[in-house]
């Protein structure tokens, strides 16, 4: 089949949507539509043109034999302010408020569009770094976990509170809730990480920080390596924070239980 400019475009710019940070050969789109290197290597600027033009990321190029193209997602400082602005709005009505200061946010994890853009976000911001796995706990962080994996093509690796027979042999470790003071158990299986890997943590709300540290010390466990840690939701609450590295959207900066009221601020990825 001999492929028209306007069908190559369109079915490239898919594949590497659907592939992002993944190298691409030359040679697999010469082959795929039966066209020259020079012709692919002339789509692929119209492509890396229309990926800035419209924000949707970069089309970066590897020379030599083993080369080839890779698209690295990215969210622009516009877009990614306009999706923190829908946060608070959503976030700031009061039946959201739950005893103890949490917010009710089920209801916005299961939004996959909102999801998407979020896991957007957070991949964009952490592009540069070299990522092998994202790691949460269940149950609210697996669809942040999966959409900033989305957008990394890395896999994701969930935390439990308790092992499970499906896990196979697992790793456990006792931590200290920040928020509680509470002794808790987390596990992980041996089969979910290998040595070496370097790891992004991720959560939708961080009171303390208990949690984060909880599986800071099972990537220890694992002789695995901290790339960061992003959490859509944080409370501020600087004596007890026990995290002080990471990047989150939103800020929890004071509730009134009584009053009904909720303060929420913009989080500091712009200052990360």
């Amino acid at each position: 089949m001999k492929w028209k400019r306007s069908e190559r475009l369109v079915d490239m710019t898919r594949y590497l949507i659907e592939h992002p940070h993944t190298l691409v050969p030359l040679t697999y789109f010469a082959e795929r539509y039966n066209a020259a290197k020079s012709s692919i290597s002339e789509d692929l600027s119209i492509v890396k043109e229309t990926f800035e033009a419209v924000g949707m990321g970069s089309l970066v190029t590897l020379s030599g034999a083993s080369g080839g193209v890779r698209f690295i997602p990215k969210v622009s400082e516009e877009k990614t302010h306009e999706v923190i602005e829908q946060l608070i709005s959503e976030l700031g009505q009061t039946d959201r408020l739950l005893p103890g200061g949490y917010l009710f946010l089920t209801d916005l994890l299961g939004k996959p569009q909102l999801m998407n853009q979020i896991g957007k976000i957070f991949a964009s911001h952490f592009a540069e770094q070299s990522i092998d796995v994202i790691m949460t706990v269940a149950t609210k962080g697996i669809p942040i976990a999966h959409a900033i994996a989305r957008h990394l093509n890395v896999p994701v690796v969930i935390v439990r509170q308790d092992s499970k027979v499906t896990e196979g042999s697992t790793v456990s470790i006792n931590y200290v809730s920040g928020s509680t003071g509470r002794i808790q158990t987390m596990a992980l299986s041996k089969r979910s990480m290998k040595s070496g890997q370097r790891v992004l943590l991720t959560d939708d709300f961080m009171k303390a920080g208990g949690t984060m540290v909880g599986m800071k010390n099972l990537l220890k466990e694992f002789e695995c390596e901290l790339a960061g840690i992003a959490v859509l939701v944080e409370a501020d609450h600087p004596s007890q924070t026990l995290i002080d590295d990471y990047v989150s959207l939103v800020r929890l900066s004071g509730v009134d239980e009584q009053r009904q009221t909720i303060e929420l601020q913009q989080g500091n990825i712009f200052n990360y």
